[in-house]
């Protein structure tokens, strides 16, 4: 069987089905336990999607939208304190529209999850300062053991 990209897979059936490696976007998405749907953007994204794109390394990227701006946008993990900043629509490959945990489909739409995303997106300078010390004290836990 020939292996597609994401890209080409998109174009072929519109979606792709995949489990995430990393855990950047923990604890909604559980890494190589939870499968995601992806489909192809229809317009920009919006604020608080979560969007597969392409960094200019060819590495892709799941990660949710912070801020939409004119000509680019704001992404960040949502176990992540940092942003990438300039990340273009030419980049953005597909959109999450739902994950299946537990062999149960959850939709973007779901109330819960939209409730999930207010409360972990809205206070983002507050979750990033503790995932920042949490960082930090982990690291700084290691080099003293």
């Amino acid at each position: 069987m020939a292996s597609h990209t994401f890209e080409e897979e998109l174009d072929r059936t519109g979606r792709i089905v995949y489990t995430n490696v990393g855990f950047s976007m923990m604890p909604w998405i559980r890494e190589h336990r939870d499968l995601l749907i992806i489909e192809k953007p229809q317009g920009r994204c919006k604020k608080y999607d979560v969007a597969l794109y392409k960094r200019n390394n060819g590495t892709y990227i799941l990660h949710r939208v912070l801020r939409v701006r004119k000509q680019d946008y704001v992404f960040c993990g949502d176990h992540c304190w940092r942003r990438e900043f300039g990340v273009t629509d030419r980049q953005v490959i597909g959109i999450l529209t739902a994950v299946v945990r537990d062999g149960r489909e959850i939709a973007v739409t779901d109330r819960r999850y939209r409730a999930y995303v207010h409360l972990w997106c809205d206070f983002f300078y507050l979750r990033a300062w503790i995932l920042c010390w949490k960082h930090m004290l982990h690291r700084l836990k290691r080099k003293l053991l």
